[in-house]
């Protein structure tokens, strides 16, 4: 057994990252600033949007997202429940009814079909996911949706490409940069879209409403006279935060490229591993995956997923649950009426994953303690 214990994650901070922010920190500009233009300009380059604006939380930006668009009362917003709540939260707070489109059972994402059966009259807006680092069928579901608008969920994607162009490169859709994440800024996310008008609603709501970004381009700060065109939030970034993110974007391919060669080495080394299954790749398009998770399902009838996650960690190895079904939380169960049995490949899948460690500064001898654990832990031992 490991006698240090192996987190499912780290995040991949180095000293020049360290430098970086220690940087900042003596510069005297230590909030929204020059590396927050910076950071920006970066992102866009790796997904090839025309604007970003960076901000707090990625849970910010959707809830910017429903008031910019006007999601209230009496509308209904489609999404998966096989994700974080934190979008479905943002749906409800906005006064909207979220609406739960079902899964791939392989893939754990929503599909042009399942969208295609939640649409109504009422629905303004569609937010589907992309899964663990894989891309959904963007053009697919874009073409289900018609004229309602669609907002990429990609705080697991930076880095994933989706026929050839990375997501969201011709839409708009929301990054994070939790710590989890493969950039982290510990907390922080990002808005990508190539719409001006709503990149400059974004940049005014994030801070106060004012007409103008905190941090002014052209005159190195925010202009004394700004007046708030509408009641806005306080969701921006630091620079402290943009300049820990910086040097990692910077490095997005080094880090994925390793983190594809951990996740491929886990199939094969998995492949006969009975009581266990990966997730499948989507089909029909081609893709590439960030490997943002590796997950699995514990299909044993010998163990359940809680006794399988507590079993590894009582051998010193970490992993995470991503997601519990947003419709089986105790919110969504007893004030708003959602019942099991009415998502099956959502509800199946929301019992069955865990999350194995997967990081880019994580070792082969690491994987293989892992991958002893996990057969020990289904044989019973």
């Amino acid at each position: 057994m490991r006698e240090e214990f192996l987190p499912f994650t780290r995040p991949d901070i180095r000293e020049s990252d360290i430098e970086a922010v220690v940087a900042v920190l003596r510069s005297g500009w230590i909030t929204n600033g020059p590396k927050n233009a910076e950071f920006e300009d970066e992102l866009c380059r790796i997904t090839g949007n025309k604007y970003a604006v960076a901000l707090s939380s990625a849970t910010a930006g959707m809830h910017i997202l429903m008031k910019v668009l006007g999601i209230g009362p009496g509308d209904e917003v489609i999404t998966p429940s096989l994700t974080w709540v934190s979008t479905v939260n943002m749906i409800v707070l906005s006064g909207a009814t979220p609406v739960f489109a079902e899964i791939d059972r392989d893939t754990l994402m929503i599909t042009p079909e399942s969208v295609n059966k939640c649409i109504t009259p009422k629905t303004k807006l569609i937010i589907p996911v992309h899964y663990a680092g894989a891309p959904f069928d963007i053009d697919g579901i874009r073409a289900a949706a018609g004229n309602i608008p669609v907002v990429d969920d990609a705080a697991h994607a930076l880095g994933t490409f989706y026929k050839g162009r990375h997501v969201c490169a011709d839409g708009t859709g929301i990054f994070s940069f939790h710590a989890i994440k493969n950039v982290t800024t510990a907390e922080g996310g990002a808005v990508v879209t190539d719409d001006e008008e709503l990149a400059m609603k974004f940049r005014s709501w994030k801070f106060h409403g004012l007409g103008v970004d905190a941090f002014d381009r052209a005159n190195r700060g925010r202009a004394p006279q700004a007046e708030v065109i509408s009641p806005g939030f306080k969701y921006n970034l630091t620079d402290m935060q943009a300049a820990l993110g910086l040097g990692q974007l910077k490095r997005l391919k080094e880090i994925n490229t390793y983190r594809e060669t951990l996740a491929l080495r886990y199939r094969e080394l998995l492949k006969d591993v009975s009581g266990i299954e990966p997730l499948r790749d989507p089909e029909g398009y081609d893709l590439k995956h960030a490997w943002h998770l590796f997950i699995v399902r514990v299909v044993s009838d010998k163990i359940t997923r809680s006794e399988f996650m507590d079993k590894l960690k009582s051998r010193n190895i970490g992993s995470g649950l991503h997601f519990t079904a947003a419709h089986l939380q105790k919110f969504y169960r007893e004030d708003m009426g959602f019942k099991r049995g009415s998502l099956p490949n959502t509800e199946f899948n929301s019992d069955r994953i865990c999350s194995l460690p997967l990081f880019s500064g994580m070792t082969f001898q690491d994987q293989d303690d892992v991958i002893m654990g996990v057969k020990d832990v289904l044989k019973g031992n």
